[in-house]
């Protein structure tokens, strides 16, 4: 998977946001760092988002089916 990450610098520390992941964004001390936070980053952020889809689909299917006549 590919995705656009914008990366800038703030004083001593390095910033990084997923457009495509909203709220997936992070920072480290060095664009190395930076790196490795927004691999787990999104790695983090893909796994609450599969587990609320699962979540989702648990609840729909305990719902009362609809009959009509």
């Amino acid at each position: 998977m590919k995705l656009k990450v914008l990366v800038w610098q703030e004083q001593d520390q390095w910033c990084a946001s997923v457009p495509a992941l909203p709220g997936c964004h992070t920072w480290g001390d060095s664009y190395d760092h930076l790196m490795e936070m927004v691999k787990e980053a999104v790695e983090g952020w893909l796994e609450v988002a599969s587990e609320q889809e699962e979540a989702i689909a648990i609840r729909d299917s305990k719902s009362p089916s609809v009959l009509s006549y």
